[in-house]
């Protein structure tokens, strides 16, 4: 029987729906499972520290936990639209070549069953064999728990986000067919709406026949590596996700590299299992709830008040306050899109409602924000020192002078643009009143803030706590401030779970997919010749940072933060290692160049944030862009001051 055009769309529409609630469910229970693991530790951290008697197994059952919890949440993150991915080139055609865009996606879809396909079927025999063997994780006689429902998590959560790709694969046919429709004109007369963006296709189609025929050519390790890469950045910037591209390029690389698809097979099974089965993962859900319930809690607001009372009278003041307040609050959240959400709100009003110039208050407000991605506790930080294999706590020590000074040098580049460039800063002479404010009250909105940045940063620089056990500390403690202030409502509190199972698995499944590129580099020895290409060419370490560097902000234009160093650094880290470079001092230097591109156009991930939140819908990017230019230059002063001053990195080594 065929089925008609309105019978598939009822049926697209219904099995959308189907899914969406099962992978909803799915991804309710992990979030709530990321909130238990918060509780254990903190169990675990009282149980020590009071009764001399810590929880058994903690370790083991967090590392476990985040596999399992990444790969039931990973469909969730597909339905949602979370999964990593950038959009400058794909959103445009969306919005003016729907059909084109759609034909598109249906391939990135396609590749994301494939992927996920392929974990499953590396995980099924691991699954069987820990069924069969009756496997178990931890010490006998200790703590021992099975194996076999970490695995079936993985398994199954596999299989669903294939299924949830499929769904979209659905949506976007859906969408080809709206494009192609025909519209009733008059009773006797219709026409056919023509797709638009056969171009891009054809484009696009070429791409792909050419990676295509590559696979059967013979190239060697080099030219394999290289054609990865190449189709890696090419994909990445069409719209494909992120994860997704590097899995299958890596895959792809590996079993052409060794002439041996079970080599691939055996490696993505390894990277879907192992690479972020360690403890030391749980700090990034557990930093993400903190940084959310702190928004949630408006501790930023109460920050910015404070400081814009104590610095309202000199020249640029409220600039400067907001600078101090993304500082403050950077101390305690580490992710700078938080500040920027949180300041677009609270500082942008208060500035132009003074008489600051609108471009200077956005400006300001984005160019800050970046200080949340380096000041410690940093999400981009924890995310290198597992990239790199370096100490978490190593790498936050290190970040407080950098920290430190860029939020200087912010705050006397705005004290010098006030006094000598006014008309960049103000709009009129009106003086910013901060009214309502006393040293009391001023000491009581301190007193959270304080108290957070003692239990997170103390902890982790006097040894008492992990990074790991320092977010689940500062998690539960910002929890106990929101429900103080009054500020967390089940339904915040509900929402707030749900957001950092997406933000976090969309972090998680790109380090799965760094480990399986990491591979496939190793074998493809692009870093080791590249090292002996500068060595040769009697560069030298600074040499290869200023073409580092470039590139790094050269790629922030179109990528955003996390996947520029994921590309990047495991080609780059044994090319610093092999011309003499501190690793500590190159995570400092990077992250900082990476932030600049999220002020630089087009991508600018920071301005379209500010961009989204704020309420002036006349306020176009331009404006923001070209208030963040001053910041962007700052920035690239101060990373060009530590490239050629390491010591200033190194200071509490």
């Amino acid at each position: 029987m065929a089925i008609t055009l309105r019978q598939f769309r009822h049926g697209a529409d219904r099995t959308v729906t189907g899914v969406s609630s099962l992978t909803g469910a799915v991804s309710a229970a992990a979030s709530v499972w990321i909130f238990c693991l918060m509780l254990l530790i903190c169990s675990d951290i009282i149980g020590r520290t009071f009764f001399n008697s810590p929880v058994q197994g903690v370790a083991e059952i967090v590392a476990n936990s985040i596999v399992a919890i990444v790969f039931l949440q990973a469909a969730h993150t597909v339905m949602s639209g979370r999964m990593t991915r950038t959009d400058i080139l794909i959103g445009a055609i969306e919005e003016n070549r729907p059909f084109a865009a759609a034909v598109m996606r249906v391939f990135f879809h396609l590749a994301g069953i494939f992927v996920f396909a392929l974990i499953a079927w590396g995980t099924w025999p691991k699954l069987v064999d820990a069924w069969v063997e009756n496997e178990f994780f931890g010490a006998q006689g200790v703590f021992t728990a099975p194996v076999w429902p970490i695995k079936a998590c993985l398994f199954g959560g596999s299989v669903l986000t294939c299924l949830a790709f499929a769904t979209q694969v659905l949506k976007d046919i859906k969408e080809i067919l709206n494009s192609t429709r025909v519209e009733p004109l008059t009773i006797r007369h219709s026409v056919t709406v023509e797709p638009r963006g056969i171009p891009f296709l054809i484009a696009f189609g070429l791409v792909l026949a050419l990676g295509y025929a590559l696979f059967f050519a013979d190239l060697g390790r080099l030219e394999i590596g290289f054609a990865a890469i190449g189709f890696m950045l090419l994909l990445i910037f069409s719209g494909a996700h992120i994860a997704v591209v590097l899995i299958l390029l890596s895959f792809l690389g590996i079993w052409l590299i060794r002439d041996n698809p079970n080599v691939a097979m055996r490696s993505l099974a390894l990277a879907a299992d192992g690479a972020i089965n360690r403890y030391l993962f749980g700090v990034v859900p557990l930093f993400v709830l903190m940084g959310l319930i702190v928004d949630t809690a408006d501790i930023g607001r109460d920050a910015y008040r404070v400081a814009a009372w104590m610095l309202q009278k000199i020249k640029g003041g409220l600039g400067m306050a907001t600078v101090a307040a993304n500082a403050v609050f950077a101390s305690i959240t580490g992710i700078s899109i938080a500040s920027a959400a949180v300041f677009s709100r609270v500082a942008v009003p208060q500035m132009v409602a003074n008489g600051y110039n609108n471009r200077f208050a956005l400006g300001v407000v984005a160019g800050s924000s970046v200080l949340g991605m380096l000041i410690p506790p940093s999400l981009l930080l924890i995310i290198y020192g597992v990239l790199a294999e370096q100490s978490v706590g190593a790498l936050f020590l290190a970040a407080i002078v950098p920290g430190a000074l860029l939020a200087f040098v912010f705050g006397v580049g705005i004290y010098l643009m006030a006094r000598f460039r006014p008309k960049m800063v103000m709009q009129s002479d009106r003086p910013a009143v901060i009214e309502g404010e006393t040293w009391g009250t001023a000491v009581v909105k301190l007193i959270p803030i304080t108290a957070l940045v003692v239990i997170v940063l103390g902890g982790i620089y006097s040894g008492v706590f992990t990074p790991t056990e320092a977010g689940a500390a500062g998690a539960a403690a910002a929890i106990v401030v929101a429900l103080l202030k009054g500020s967390l409502t089940w339904a915040r509190f509900w929402r707030v779970l749900v957001d950092t199972g997406l933000v976090s698995v969309s972090i998680l499944l790109l380090i799965i997919a760094a480990s399986m590129y990491s591979r496939m580099l190793t074998l493809s020895t692009i870093p080791q010749e590249i090292t002996m290409m500068f060595s040769d060419a009697g560069l030298g370490l600074i040499g290869f940072m200023m073409i580092y560097l470039l590139l790094v902000i050269v790629m922030g234009m179109i990528l955003d933060s996390t996947s520029i160093m994921l590309i990047l650094l495991p080609l780059s880290l044994p090319i610093v290692t092999g011309l003499g470079g501190d690793l500590i001092w190159f995570g400092i230097v990077t992250v900082i160049a990476v932030e600049i591109g999220l002020l630089t156009p087009p991508f600018g991930l920071t301005v379209y944030v500010v961009k989204a939140t704020i309420s002036d819908r006349n306020t176009t990017l331009g404006d923001i862009f070209i208030g963040t230019f001053p910041f962007v230059v700052m920035m690239t002063f101060v990373t060009l001051l530590l490239t050629f001053i390491p010591a200033l990195s190194l200071v509490f080594e």
